[in-house]
């Protein structure tokens, strides 16, 4: 029987055939891949004709689709719907691909035919999107190592390969000690909680085959609990366990894993001519150096520090107003706040959550797509990788765009977070494409499915991530939607936040899942009036976290990481009740592949520009207006990486933006 990896998919949108896939296809399709491509690139290598922009960029842009096929199915599904096998072959497959990264990188025929292309670009004709893809391609292969030779070539080949074995180690860790951690909940732990949650525990307690309802550490159930249990001896069991994930002792334990993984950075750095990993994870951003992030986090960090220990003794009232005396502890902090926010703006989490139904905020983010680019969804039926999965096409003016998959609900075999990623990109070269997006979210499934304010938040930020995927219109699928900078690539996603809370969304769309009346006008303004409440807890945990990345990178590690982060929070005079949002553990985003590593400020960079590029709408008093929606798309979401980051931006407003939007969006501006 022929691997269906390995075919070409003849099946609705090309769609992967997830119902005829199984584990088995994937470690022989893999070795066919790697080679098909080896055999092509070998050809554009050993080409005897003189190298041209065609039989070279051209030729290796053209190269490696079967493995790209089999890359997608698999990526998506050891992220989404792990089990054992695919673990295993996760293990299996990290270190081939690292070698096969590294056979091509360290071919000087290829590298050769790249910068001779490169050092006469000024004699070639090309397209802008041309010049920046060559570009690239010489960037990318002189910062993978193709300049270097001899022993400084062989070793770096090492460092990558040990990289990505510790990379997939974190991640598997991390996903097992989430996935075996729960805490049962008798009637009197039950005590005080809201239906929403307890509905949630009884499912994660099926999820489980247990006839009980449990806490699990999927977020979508610790943060609720530590908001509204009363029980402060449980509160703390659940933030020690959260807290201490990828941090147990034995063969599970992440710290070391950091600490070479920090090691081998550095080393590679300084083999490819940099003093340190973050300046040069940096190169490639739009903040260029570690100086510029700092000076950005730490202008943040001063006014919310300020913010957070003012709250801090607020709440520290509201705790002995119970009668309990001495610190507020990490456990204590967001159950005090919940009862703050209460009384300050009557608000109440249970009192919201049925306003924000899963299926209405799907329907509002794909009007709010509608109203801003004519954009149409129409739910359609595939056989798809997992039951709790969910498709729809997307048409504009009735021309197929893209085809959407949805994958919300929180599961076991699931990494926690949440994620945009396509299984195909767009791009028109050298056929056109058109682009399969997924969004995974891990919010707590129950019935009827009901979003807390940050989970709403969460799906239109990862809808952000999609529209850049699918309104993506270039010729070359390497600066296809989201191949941008990593401190650019969050702006379209945490821009398309703001649309959430748009008053005519809001009326719209937040109606109640049992009365199914509108969000009353008083309780609208409530929650609006609210939207950045403790915004100091939520900015000091954010920057302590991207602080502490940076400071890793910036030269050789300490001998213990653990004892450097302490180090690192003391500087900062880190609020006591306060922790990391990603401890160095359970630092996913740095450490588990290091897509993020040196670069986790760029969420709050990319905020800099979606503050001031939403002002941009707030400043003709309409968060719909069709001509910026127009240039929104045809100089941010269309172009991809097919120009400078900075020149989209400024041809969108006219201008960079600064910190100040950044502060004054947080309500953190003096």
């Amino acid at each position: 029987m022929t691997n269906p990896l390995l075919q070409e998919w003849i099946t609705p949108f090309e769609l992967a055939p997830f119902d005829r896939i199984r584990d088995t296809d994937f470690e022989p399709a893999l070795e066919v891949a790697l080679k098909q491509e080896m055999d092509e690139l070998l050809a554009i290598a050993n080409n005897p004709d003189a190298p041209t922009f065609e039989n070279t960029i051209d030729a290796m842009m053209a190269a490696g689709k079967a493995l790209g096929q089999v890359l997608s199915v698999f990526y998506t599904l050891v992220g989404s719907d792990s089990n054992p096998k695919r673990e295993a072959l996760m293990r299996e497959f990290s270190p081939k691909l690292s070698a096969h990264s590294s056979a091509i990188t360290s071919n000087k025929q290829l590298f050769a035919r790249i910068k001779t292309l490169w050092d006469s670009k000024d004699t070639l004709t090309l397209t802008p999107e041309q010049d920046r893809v060559l570009m690239l391609c010489y960037r990318n292969a002189v910062r993978a190592g193709s300049a270097l030779d001899g022993a400084q070539e062989t070793r770096l080949k090492e460092i990558k390969l040990r990289l990505a074995v510790l990379g997939t180690e974190f991640t598997q860790n991390l996903l097992a000690d989430e996935r075996d951690w729960y805490m049962a909940l008798d009637k009197a732990a039950m005590q005080g909680l809201p239906d929403f949650l307890i509905k949630s525990a009884r499912s994660a307690g099926k999820e489980k085959s247990m006839d009980m309802p449990i806490i699990t550490l999927s977020r979508s159930i610790v943060v609720p609990f530590l908001q509204f249990s009363p029980r402060r001896d449980l509160r703390e069991i659940v933030q020690k366990a959260w807290a201490a994930r990828g941090a147990n002792d034995g063969e599970r334990d992440n710290r070391p894993l950091a600490q070479e993984m920090l090691a081998l950075r550095q080393e590679m750095s300084e083999l490819l001519g940099y003093a340190n990993f973050a300046e040069f994870a940096l190169e490639t951003e739009m903040a260029k150096t570690p100086s510029n992030v700092r000076d950005l986090l730490m202008d943040v960090w001063k006014p919310a520090r300020e913010r957070a220990m003012q709250d801090q003794e607020i709440l520290m009232e509201y705790m002995q107003k119970e009668g309990l005396n001495g610190a507020l502890q990490p456990w204590d902090w967001r159950y005090f706040s919940e009862k703050r926010r209460q009384q300050e703006f009557d608000l109440d989490e249970s009192e919201i959550k049925p306003y924000f139904q899963l299926d209405k905020m799907i329907a509002a983010a794909f009007d709010c797509a509608n109203r801003l680019f004519d954009l149409d969804f129409s739910e359609v039926n595939l056989p798809l990788y997992h039951q709790d999965c969910r498709a729809w096409e997307v048409t504009r003016h009735g021309k197929h765009i893209a085809l959407f998959i949805g994958d919300y609900f929180a599961r076991e075999s699931k990494r926690s977070g949440a994620w945009c990623s396509a299984m195909r990109s767009q791009s028109k070269f050298p056929q056109e494409q058109r682009p399969i997006v997924i969004n995974v979210c891990n919010f707590a499934k129950s019935d009827p499915a009901l979003l807390s304010l940050d989970d709403a938040r969460t799906l239109f930020h990862e809808f952000g991530h999609a529209l850049h995927q699918m309104l993506s219109d270039v010729t070359y699928e390497m600066v296809s939607g989201t191949s941008v900078p990593r401190d650019f690539v969050e702006l379209p996603s945490q821009l398309y936040e703001h649309w959430l809370l748009v008053p005519e969304v809001l009326a719209k769309f937040a109606s109640h899942a049992e009365t199914r009346k509108p969000m009353p006008k008083a309780l609208m303004d409530r929650v609006l009036s609210a939207a950045n409440y403790d915004m100091g807890f939520q900015t000091v945990e954010f920057v302590s976290s991207a602080l502490a990345d940076l400071e890793y990178h910036l030269g050789a590690p300490k001998a213990d990481i653990m004892g450097w982060q302490k180090d690192i929070l003391d500087d900062l005079q880190m609020p006591c009740a306060i922790e990391m949002r990603h401890a160095t553990p359970q630092f996913a985003h740095v450490f588990a592949g290091g897509g993020y590593a040196s670069r986790y400020y760029s969420y709050m960079w990319s905020e800099m520009m979606d503050a001031d590029a939403f002002a941009a709408f707030e400043e003709v008093n309409n968060p719909f207006e069709p001509q910026l929606a127009k240039s929104l798309e045809d100089n941010i979401l269309s172009r991809g990486g097919s120009l400078d980051p900075e020149e989209l931006y400024a041809a969108f407003r006219g201008r960079l933006p600064s910190v100040d939007a950044l502060l004054r969006g947080r309500e953190l501006a003096a």
